[in-house]
């Protein structure tokens, strides 16, 4: 599960809703009163959601707190509505004040969801190669078409396959095909 930091103006507001968040089961990192707090405990993790007002402490506006986060935070702004300027222009969700809690726990929960499924893509994306272990993949049909006679599907299919089979890599059964055949 992702983690939550508060930032609010005042410290009775960040920790009244962090203590809201976690009596509802979310993990929060901490309650912050300044952008600089906020961001330096967001360099901290991996990813998560800042929600914040719109002005800190340190007169760190919200829009620049968007600019100076970590990319994988999500940010959710709770202020009233004539102070989202351009909340549309960025990926800022917006509450409106004063806020219900359902509302947002309700929102949290969406943008919670969108980051695993954010996750989950990324880790299915197929990793990129580098050049070197292309070329290893590259040699191995090369010896693989004229040693057996093999088209290019082919070579990469049986590449591929001894791949499944073993539990390596593609470039590692690439590599012990090479190795078989130059000795």
């Amino acid at each position: 599960m992702a983690t939550l930091i508060v930032a609010f103006p005042k410290l009775e507001e960040a920790k009244a809703v962090r203590n809201l968040l976690v009596r509802r089961g979310y993990e929060v990192a901490s309650a912050c009163t300044s952008g600089a707090q906020a961001i330096n405990m967001a360099d901290r993790l991996s990813d998560g959601i800042i929600i914040c007002g719109y002005k800190l402490s340190d007169n760190m506006l919200y829009s620049e707190l968007y600019e100076y986060k970590p990319k994988s935070f999500e940010m959710l702004l709770v202020a009233s509505k004539n102070l989202w300027d351009d909340c549309q222009d960025n990926d800022i969700v917006c509450a409106a004040m004063p806020i219900k809690v359902n509302d947002l726990i309700n929102t949290i929960e969406m943008m919670l969801q969108v980051q695993v499924r954010r996750r989950k893509k990324k880790r299915m994306q197929p990793k990129r190669r580098s050049p070197q272990e292309q070329k290893v993949i590259d040699d191995a049909k090369a010896i693989l078409m004229e040693k057996n006679n093999m088209t290019e599907p082919e070579a990469f299919r049986y590449i591929q396959k001894c791949s499944m089979d073993s539990g390596n890599t593609m470039v590692e059964s690439a590599s012990m095909v090479i190795g078989i055949y130059s000795e």
